[in-house]
């Protein structure tokens, strides 16, 4: 049997491992994690969304096989009962677009309907009358999904995914991988330690955040770094009926999450810094996202903080989008990284494909060839029009 070695044993890797252990006797799976409570985990500390208004087409039929995945998470990934429950709820995403930015909404829509997302465009009035609670100053246009999108328990996805995956036969290895043992194209082992060493035939790199670390140590650039972001809880004495996941023009999200409701921004580029202490920025929240959100919806003016906590996203700074696949410098050396943001809904997609690559030598369900190394070799960016 092939020896696969998978370096991060979150939801991406956890997903690569279940699809490779679905064909028994093929491959002998490790996954090699050094924190099993994943206490910094982005599986763990990440909002769990899951969207289809994309721009790109690969990006929108990722998202749909995730959807299908995910609705059918109990019976799929059940190893004994209960089944697991990962909490999805599909109220939607909401775009806002000032006029400048309506545009944008009207390509992306025509891209979206083609593929068959059911989004709806509504201008300033139906928008309104959809959300009372929705102050629509400045805005011309939002774009609204009305099925497959909405929130789950990424952590519970993420668990589930592994216990499965050890019910088919991987193998999870608490330890830390310090390093790869590389001649001419290939990897033999996995470094463990000081020490130890774990020997294979193929080697993924699925360790989010510390992926570019991983890449170096086959000589390899991967432009993968850990950007903080912080995720803010608050309560509000009024309800929002029907709330979606809401993107306003400011470039600032909420979301409901139970009886109370879920907020984040993405920082400044000058602030966005490399490897940032997960450290909540509590400033950043009294003097913009408030005041921002209460102009946008004026019963958060009346909101009251509960908590936050601050986790890592593992930023594609070429293009903010996935990078899956062989690096053509290492024959074995497979990589699905640099998610930003996105790897809880494209993980099914993406465990799939990986473990199709390994398989067959071809991605075989889905072309996933758009995400691959290629692209950032020959400087051919991936670039989303509505990142978050």
């Amino acid at each position: 049997m092939q020896r696969i070695v998978i370096i991060g044993g979150g939801a991406v890797g956890s997903a690569i491992a279940y699809f490779l252990t679905q064909t028994p006797d093929t491959f002998e799976v490790t996954v090699v994690e050094r924190d099993p409570s994943y206490q910094q985990a982005s599986s763990a500390l990440s909002a769990s969304s899951i969207r289809q208004q994309y721009s790109s087409a690969i990006n929108i039929q990722m998202s749909q096989f995730g959807i299908d995945f995910l609705r059918a998470v109990g019976p799929t990934l059940r190893v004994e009962d209960p089944a697991p429950d990962i909490g999805l709820i599909e109220p939607g995403y909401l775009y806002l677009a000032t006029t400048a930015g309506s545009s944008v909404l009207h390509d992306n829509h025509a891209l979206q309907k083609a593929y068959g997302v059911d989004v709806v465009l509504l201008e300033p009035a139906a928008l309104q009358a959809r959300f009372p609670w929705l102050c629509t100053d400045g805005l011309a246009l939002g774009s609204l999904g009305l099925s497959g999108e909405g929130w789950f328990d990424g952590y519970c996805l993420m668990q589930a995914l592994r216990k499965k995956a050890i019910a088919q036969g991987a193998r999870y290895l608490k330890a830390e991988a310090t390093g790869l043992r590389r001649t001419g194209r290939s990897i033999s082992a996995v470094q463990l330690g000081e020490a130890a060493s774990l020997p294979c035939d193929r080697v993924v790199n699925a360790a989010g955040p510390w992926a570019a670390r991983v890449a170096a140590w086959a000589e390899i650039d991967l432009p993968v770094r850990a950007r903080r972001r912080s995720v803010f809880s608050f309560s509000c004495p009024e309800s929002l009926a029907h709330c979606p996941l809401v993107i306003d023009t400011s470039g600032i999200w909420f979301r409901p999450e139970g009886q109370q409701f879920i907020c984040g921004f993405a920082p400044a580029a000058h602030e966005d810094l490399d490897d940032l202490p997960l450290e909540v920025q509590h400033e950043a929240f009294d003097s913009f996202i408030w005041p921002t959100l209460a102009a946008r919806v004026p019963a958060f003016e009346a909101l009251r903080m509960k908590g936050a906590w601050a986790g890592y996203y593992e930023m594609n700074l070429f293009d903010h989008n996935a990078i899956l696949g062989l690096h053509p410098d290492c024959a074995n050396l497979y990589f699905a990284n640099g998610f930003s943001g996105h790897g809880l809904q494209q993980c099914p997609a993406a465990g799939r494909g990986i473990a199709e690559l390994m398989r067959f030598g071809d991605f075989r369900s889905m072309d996933l060839s758009p995400l691959s190394f290629q692209r950032i070799l020959q400087n051919r960016p991936l670039l989303e029009k509505n990142v978050i």
